[in-house]
């Protein structure tokens, strides 16, 4: 009599079930970070991480930071320069429309004399390059005639040029417009993921983590008088280094350059043109704007630089110390060089 009873199904090999899960096990903690997506209280990080992770993001929202400026440069300007070709082909069309007024004089004139010639014929022509490009007709017109012909000719040509120049200036632009958006997104990113991170430590924590990052710097910003006292040489460096000191307590802001909030290469820019010295914008190329100076040599004014990347630049004052806009959330403040990586020193012409 055949058994009714339900077959026994095989069990999986130990080692395949062992495989299996391990294999999802480790497909898990790939997709997870040691911050975020966990609810394990073992695994909540510590300040010490959140501080590395936080300082990490500042300094790569800081090296956007100066992408974006570099690109607000270039989009200036194409700015500028487009608004100069559309007024030069403004001025240039109002001589070409005197040009073919005068051209129009001509041809009334020819026709009161009943010999109706090029000049006419130009005109009242409804496509006039068209026809000024049937060159024989000009070697038929009289001297005046070829030369009021031979001007129009030459200011369709002037106009044609600088809206062909404007059109590129604006494509320049459009391009520029578009990266200042990613930029400006990959900033705003690494921001909002540094404040949710800080927003996970506690009160304590916190303040622990705001003092670490303030360093030595505080309390020298807290001891350092307002204003240093007016320099007996008058230098432009002791000027500029007199801009950074009424500077301090001003807020960071990215991509600003004063009067009332600077980000680093916008303070140290402004610092030196408040001196008479016109900088680039941005970090990477401030660092080739002067004599680059070692170390051992520098002297209040230098601008000195930090990282591997050269995305951060503050105001030396002298006794190793500098004045910068350190990071989002802080202020312009007197800090020490050896603070950051150091990257080098220049002194601006």
């Amino acid at each position: 009599m055949a058994s009714h009873r339900k077959p026994r199904q095989r069990p999986l090999s130990g080692g395949g079930v062992r495989t299996t899960a391990a294999t999802l096990a480790l497909a898990g903690a790939a997709t997870a970070t040691a911050f975020e997506g966990t609810s394990h209280a073992d695994l909540r990080p510590t300040p010490s991480q959140v501080k590395a992770e936080v300082d990490r993001l500042y300094e790569e929202a800081e090296a956007a930071t100066d992408r974006y400026n570099g690109a607000k440069e270039k989009a200036d300007e194409a700015q500028r320069a487009l608004g100069d070709l559309r007024e030069e082909t403004a001025r240039k069309t109002d001589q070409l429309n005197t040009a073919r007024g005068a051209l129009g004089s001509l041809a009334a004139t020819q026709y009161r004399k009943g010999t109706l010639g090029a000049a006419v014929q130009l005109a009242t022509a409804d496509d006039p390059q068209a026809y000024l490009d049937r060159a024989s007709l000009i070697s038929r017109a009289g001297d005046r005639s070829a030369a009021a012909v031979s001007s129009v000719r030459r200011r369709l040509d002037e106009v044609d040029r600088l809206k062909g120049q404007a059109a590129g200036r604006l494509a320049e632009l459009r391009e520029q417009q578009d990266e200042l958006a990613d930029r400006k997104a990959e900033i705003e990113g690494k921001l909002e993921a540094a404040r949710r991170l800080l927003a996970r430590l506690t009160a304590e924590e916190r303040a622990a983590y705001e003092a670490a990052s303030a360093g030595s710097g505080a309390a020298d910003a807290q001891q350092a008088p307002p204003q240093p006292p007016p320099p007996a040489d008058g230098s432009r460096a002791a000027r500029a280094v007199a801009f950074a000191y009424g500077a301090i307590g001003k807020p960071y802001v990215w991509g600003s350059t004063g009067p009332g909030s600077f980000d680093c290469s916008g303070l140290t820019q402004a610092a030196w043109r408040a001196a008479g010295v016109s900088l680039p914008r941005t970090t990477y190329t401030q660092i080739n704007a002067g004599q680059r100076i070692p170390r051992d040599r520098l002297a209040p004014g230098d601008l000195v630089f930090f990282y591997s990347g050269v995305t951060h630049v503050g105001l030396y004052i002298g006794n190793g110390r500098m004045i910068h806009a350190p990071r989002p959330g802080s202020t312009v403040r007197v800090a020490p060089i050896d603070s950051m990586p150091w990257a080098g020193a220049a002194r601006p012409a």
